[in-house]
């Protein structure tokens, strides 16, 4: 099937902070629905069959509980294929939004997937209803090619959204396509949770996801692009993924993902825009997740003369580091449970220095979850301070083969090369009760080869 995802410059609100009227909000927005517009066509126009637009896309971000509220829309709860905004306007008071996105899923005969602020009112007899007497949720929308409300999805994992609510149970948000089956849904940080992510893909067995996200990148782990890709290929799923487009907030990258093909948007140095359509296969819901076994070996020892650790902080994490020095080597690092090996070997010498770091712990920046990292990085500089750093630029090529025991089964390949571009391993999977990873000369320079495991029950 043919998918599109805009990475969108949203018109931002000035003053997100002051109290505004409806109608100065719809304004604003109108701005940015607007853009979306020409985008729906110019996706049409070559044959897309959805649309993905990103994360806070229509209004923008750091907004307060009450100055957001003009900007929220009436969603009914659980009104899915019943409703269709653009044919019926008059149905539900302040849906503004909900029906213009309607209307261009209907005249352009494509399904829009789009993120909107929505409210709805609530009283004593709901628990969790907040003090103001309404719900605010971070939402995504789908809206099928006659203009039907086909789904919605309410942000479940927050990321210091003071504007919003969490719905009080998480939802497992799908639709159907005539195209490609069944879809799933869900927005930014939930990628990083089980719930509804992982369960999802795992437990609902959704093989295609739309993704909206205003994701800030993190090197050298947590760029978008890179984390979008170990997504669709730890769990062998397609990704729709839309970012906004702030290089300044560090906000960019974007991509329609395969397990096996990427087609990718990262760019800090421009403004604007950018459309992104791919033809992608479906993948039909009965493949097992491929664990393949690797040609090499996997030793439980590891060189005795791994040379002595040492410490650096990298995601707002105490990592424990050995180096990698010379052109080949065997080296293993270890931190309570998680030992992680490496073998490797450098097609040319380089002045650059990379270091092979282990976490297993409890991160607690920007959000709390239980990681367990084998992370081969290149640090910024030739010191032990800089491993860690981040660094976007590389031309080391280096075959290897990285592998840990992991305590867990949710493991993210991450594979990012020179100038922000993806790679795929070789080979990959569980073997001897170690997660592994190999792969034969990047693309282009290596600036990390990572496993990142996430250990939900710990979190």
């Amino acid at each position: 099937y043919t998918a599109a995802v805009y990475e969108h410059q949203a018109v931002l609100s000035p003053e997100p902070a002051a109290a505004v009227e409806r109608r100065a909000a719809l304004q604003l927005m109108g701005r940015n629905l607007d853009i979306y517009e020409q985008q729906v066509v110019a996706a049409a126009r070559q044959g897309a069959q959805i649309i993905v637009f990103p994360e806070d896309g229509i209004h923008g971000f750091n907004f307060t509980r009450s100055s957001i509220y003009p900007y929220l829309d009436f969603l009914p709860h659980s009104h899915s294929g019943k409703w269709n905004p653009c044919k019926e306007p008059h149905l539900f008071n302040d849906t503004e939004v909900i029906q213009r996105l309607s209307c261009m899923a209907l005249r352009n005969g494509i399904f829009v997937v789009a993120n909107l602020g929505t409210k709805r009112p609530c009283g004593r007899a709901e628990p969790a209803c907040p003090p103001d007497g309404r719900y605010q949720f971070n939402t995504d929308v789908v809206l099928g090619s006659s203009g039907a409300l086909a789904a919605a999805y309410r942000k479940h994992n927050l990321y210091f959204e003071q504007a919003f609510d969490a719905p009080p149970q998480p939802d497992y948000a799908a639709f159907d396509t005539p195209f490609a089956g069944k879809f799933g849904m869900f927005t930014c940080f939930d990628m990083l949770f089980l719930e509804p992510a992982v369960k999802l893909v795992t437990e609902h067995k959704l093989k295609q996801i739309v993704y909206p996200t205003a994701w800030m990148n993190q090197l050298p782990l947590l760029a978008a692009v890179e984390f979008q890709q170990a997504f669709a290929t730890a769990f062998n799923v397609n990704i729709l993924a839309a970012n906004i487009h702030h290089p300044t907030l560090g906000m960019t990258g974007s991509g329609i993902y395969t397990p096996v093909k990427s087609f990718i948007y990262h760019d800090m140095e421009s403004f604007g825009g950018k459309l992104i359509v791919a033809e992608i296969p479906v993948i039909a819901t009965d493949y097992k997740t491929n664990l393949e076994k690797a040609p090499g070996r996997v030793s439980e020892k590891g060189n005795e003369q791994s040379p002595p650790p040492f410490y650096a902080e990298m995601m707002y994490d105490n990592f424990t580091f050995v180096p990698v020095w010379g052109e080949k080597g065997e080296l293993r690092v270890c931190a309570n449970t998680l030992c992680c090996y490496l073998n490797y070997q450098r097609a040319v010498l380089t002045d650059e220095f990379y270091a092979l770091g282990v976490f297993d712990g409890l991160h607690t920046v920007h959000g709390t979850y239980y990681v367990q990292a084998c992370a081969l990085v290149k640090c910024g500089g030739l010191s032990f301070s800089t491993c860690g750093q981040e660094v976007t630029e590389a031309t080391a090529l280096i075959d290897f083969q990285l592998w840990g025991n992991m305590s867990t089964p949710y493991i993210f390949p991450l594979l990012l090369t020179s100038g922000i571009t993806l790679d795929f391993a070789d080979h990959r999977g569980w073997k001897n009760n170690h997660y592994f990873m190999s792969k034969n000369r990047t693309s282009s320079g290596l600036l990390t080869a990572a496993l990142y495991g996430r250990w939900y029950e710990k979190d």
